[in-house]
């Protein structure tokens, strides 16, 4: 038996899991916060000092828990860019991947190569104020000498990989966190140099792509490190999903992203191509509305928390008596209607009552990240299980209404830190291919996630005749939305 530990540094905290190579069995666990601000202090929110997540993860691994590792995997949030200097010093804080300043640079960048459809085909997606390449244009139009300053672009994970490993020579990434930057193609695995120097002014190095099955190196005590990921694909590899499966996220926003062999190019730009930890594809679609829509309705009758929503909901019936609310309060990115608003249609007496509008809201959220799970079908991505993440899966009003809304056996696992179930599991994988026990082209088979079962059983036409009422009222509101 061998021992790895996954990490996963989160915007909030790091987790550190330790298991047994042979079963995945988590045999010691660590947690520690992030700190408010940086050593230096680190500003606004969007801005963090990367030092921040060395001393948290210092914190996490206290105690001995690291003792006895013998690989050790790095799971990081997306889309925080790490920009150095020419001697690897930081050139500025990390611009993490939850900041919203580089809005009007993203526009810019599209009209910049031609629109929507050249991006897609470039470097499968389109840009936005999260990325990586969005961020580069923003620091070269409003901090134009950090921006002269800066010659190595990293991201989060592949900083704290390279910190791992004492700074060496050669920096490393992964496909996973290579597909969500703009300027590294999932379909072509190659990167986009014009596009860092059309987004920065000038060139700079970018660390080389390695296997999913590769180290990025070995400490000098013997620690082997694994390539190390994003936590999206973190998370897809902790949970075991594979071809067939889809996973739904539902946060304030929503996002369904499923396994698929090929990268796949989408000239609407709805689809970001990204790649996964094992040498698959993980196309993702994202929503801008879901568990708002629910905590805006709940505010709106008075309720003081979703549970009792979902309870209010439970006594309506599935079409809400015809009461249909497209969920777009924040405008909607799937469809593309940036500039939209939120719709209730259907309005009759039987139907203005409290429970239909709770109903209502809960498939309006379902049916919208439906839309979404079908522009990915309508690709040709098979989907036969839809994994339900987020808290308010383990809603009664929700498991009810997903199983026939999505037309597929829903999964809802149970709570466990899934990135860093995947980062461990990575870095087994990469200790096992170094050691020769372990084919580099099939990671190792440990436990999937312990789950409730969901059925969509005699229920389908149900759904489908929901899902129709919502399709007629989103045609009549945005005539042709999927089209453009």
């Amino acid at each position: 038996m061998g021992i790895v530990a996954g990490l996963d540094s989160s915007p909030d905290f790091t987790r550190i899991v330790v298991c047994d190579t042979d079963t995945g069995t988590v045999l010691r666990q660590g947690y520690a916060p992030h700190p408010v601000e940086g050593p230096e202090g680190a500003g606004r929110p969007s801005d963090v000092d990367p030092q921040v997540w060395l001393l948290s993860l210092g914190e996490a691994a206290g105690g001995g828990l690291l003792e006895g590792v013998q690989a050790i995997g790095v799971s990081a949030q997306q889309n925080a860019l790490v920009p150095l200097d020419g001697q690897g010093s930081t050139v500025r804080p990390a611009m993490t991947g939850g900041d919203k300043r580089a809005q009007v640079a993203a526009a810019d960048l599209i009209d910049a190569v031609g629109g929507r459809a050249a991006w897609a085909q470039a470097v499968g997606s389109v840009p936005q104020a999260a990325q990586p390449v969005t961020k580069l244009r923003w620091l070269a139009k409003n901090e134009p000498d950090n921006a002269r300053r800066t010659a190595m672009l990293l991201q989060a994970h592949d900083w704290l990989v390279w910190q791992l490993l004492g700074r060496p020579m050669r920096r490393t990434t992964d496909r996973g966190g290579a597909s969500g930057t703009g300027y590294w193609s999932a379909a072509t695995g190659a990167y986009r140099p014009d596009l860092v120097e059309l987004a920065l002014g000038h060139q700079a190095a970018l660390p080389d792509v390695i296997g999913p099955a590769e180290a990025a190196g070995t400490t000098p005590e013997g620690l082997l490190i694994s390539a190390g990921t994003g936590e999206t694909m973190a998370a897809a590899f902790g949970l075991g999903i594979g071809l067939g499966d889809a996973v739904v996220s539902l946060g304030a926003s929503g996002s369904v992203m499923a396994v698929h062999p090929e990268a796949l190019t989408d000239s609407t730009g709805m689809i970001t191509s990204l790649a996964d930890a094992t040498g698959l594809h993980l196309p993702v679609v994202t929503t801008l509305n879901a568990v708002r829509a629910l905590r805006g309705t709940a505010e709106l009758l008075g309720l003081p928390d979703l549970e009792s929503l979902s309870e209010l909901a439970m006594k309506s019936t599935p079409g809400a008596h015809g009461l249909v609310l497209l969920p777009y309060l924040e405008g909607e990115r799937t469809p593309n209607l940036p500039h939209t608003a939120g719709t209730l249609a259907g309005l009759r007496r039987e139907s203005m009552k409290p429970e239909h509008l709770a109903r209502a809201a809960f498939e309006g959220m379902l049916c919208a990240l439906a839309d979404a799970l079908d522009v990915l079908r309508g690709r040709g991505v098979d989907v036969r299980r839809v994994f339900l993440l987020g808290a308010v899966a383990e809603l009664p009003a929700v498991q009810a209404a997903a199983p026939a809304l999505f037309g597929a056996q829903i999964v809802v696992p149970q709570p466990a830190d899934y990135a860093a179930l995947g980062a461990a599991r990575q870095a087994a994988w990469a200790l096992g291919a170094s050691q020769g026990t372990l084919d580099p082209r099939t990671p190792p088979a440990w436990q999937g996630a312990a789950a409730q079962i969901l059925d969509p059983g005699d229920q389908l036409p149900v759904g489908q005749a929901v899902r129709q009422q919502y399709v007629s009222v989103r045609e009549q509101t945005h005539p042709g939305a999927f089209m453009s």
